[in-house]
């Protein structure tokens, strides 16, 4: 958790989606993707993520920049990244990037 962690929403995610990779590790996993998204919504950037990513996400929430967390899932990793213009947001895999 950071600084920014938040028990209620602290922008718009936009329209959600998901690669076909994340659903598959996610579905493996035994994860929703509804619990990361709810993780990336309230502020939680996930342990993955370095302080300085961190800290430019915490200004992002209000300069209106690009978002993104990233989670271990298993043994593999999760993105998920907001457009800086909060149009949508999606769950994907780093190799899909």
């Amino acid at each position: 958790m950071n600084a920014t962690t938040s028990n209620k929403p602290l922008f718009a995610l936009g329209q959600v989606v998901a690669t076909p990779g994340a659903l598959e590790l996610l579905e493996s996993a035994e994860k929703t993707p509804s619990h990361f998204i709810a993780r990336h919504h309230r502020g939680d950037w996930g342990d993955d993520l370095c302080e300085d990513d961190r800290e430019l996400n915490d200004a992002a929430i209000y300069d209106g920049n690009r978002l993104i967390s990233a989670y271990t899932v298993g043994k593999e990793k999760i993105w998920i990244i907001t457009e800086a213009d909060r149009s949508s947001t999606t769950l994907l895999l780093p190799s899909e990037y």
